[in-house]
């Protein structure tokens, strides 16, 4: 879909683990005129996609199961895909995290290459609060931030293949990816909750619905 200068349809996928009311309100305060979308056709008629998520790796991605093609098709049609704290993990090929629950092995979207690692065992998890952001390379989601606080609850980490791929980082006892983009700067995620970020939060929301204007 092409917005108008002033409309831009932003997609919340609602798969029944994200954290959807402030996620949509923060859209909603970026600009972004937002809908809850459980039809995964849906997906190809909107200006940008958001995959929010709370709860674990397996659970996630076997939820979402439905929309992983039409997921894909948009990202690949270069549609702006937003994954937040679960959903950036989902971005990558796998997780740590089904192993340790005994889960065996579990794909993620993969459009981000890469794994999902949990923290060292001297480090208490789930790792939560305000921790700084450090921005380590150019993106659009990052326009006009050059540092701040925003606001993390997880145990696993994105360790993409490709360390390009990280813009940037904070730090629990060592750095690790706080956002992740792919080559194409389509498909991005945040390990924090921009919705809970305050103003940081709201930049990168705002950030995120001009990608989506183009």
């Amino acid at each position: 879909m092409t917005s108008t200068a002033s409309t831009v349809e932003v997609a919340v996928v609602d798969y029944g683990l994200g954290n959807i009311r402030s996620v949509t309100r923060g859209l909603e305060r970026g600009g972004a005129r937002v809908s809850l979308i459980d039809d995964p056709e849906a997906l190809a008629t909107v200006d940008g996609i958001v995959l929010p998520g709370v709860g674990a790796f397996r659970e996630g991605v076997e939820n979402a199961g439905p929309f992983r093609e039409p997921l894909l098709d948009a990202a690949a049609a270069g549609t702006p895909t937003f994954g937040i704290c679960l959903g950036m993990q989902m971005l990558l090929t796998s997780s740590e995290e089904a192993a340790h629950a005994g889960a065996g092995e579990v794909e993620g979207l993969s459009l981000i290459p890469g794994t999902n690692v949990r923290f060292p065992p001297d480090r208490k998890v789930p790792h939560m609060g305000w921790n700084e952001l450090h921005i380590e390379r150019a993106h659009p989601l990052v326009d006009g931030i050059d540092g701040g606080y925003a606001y993390f609850v997880h145990s696993y980490y994105a360790a993409p293949e490709d360390p390009t791929a990280v813009v940037a980082t904070s730090d629990y006892g060592d750095p690790f990816p706080a956002i992740i983009a792919t080559d194409a700067g389509n498909v991005f995620g945040t390990q924090f909750h921009p919705e809970k970020s305050g103003d940081l939060g709201l930049r990168i929301l705002q950030n995120f619905v001009s990608i989506c204007r183009g």
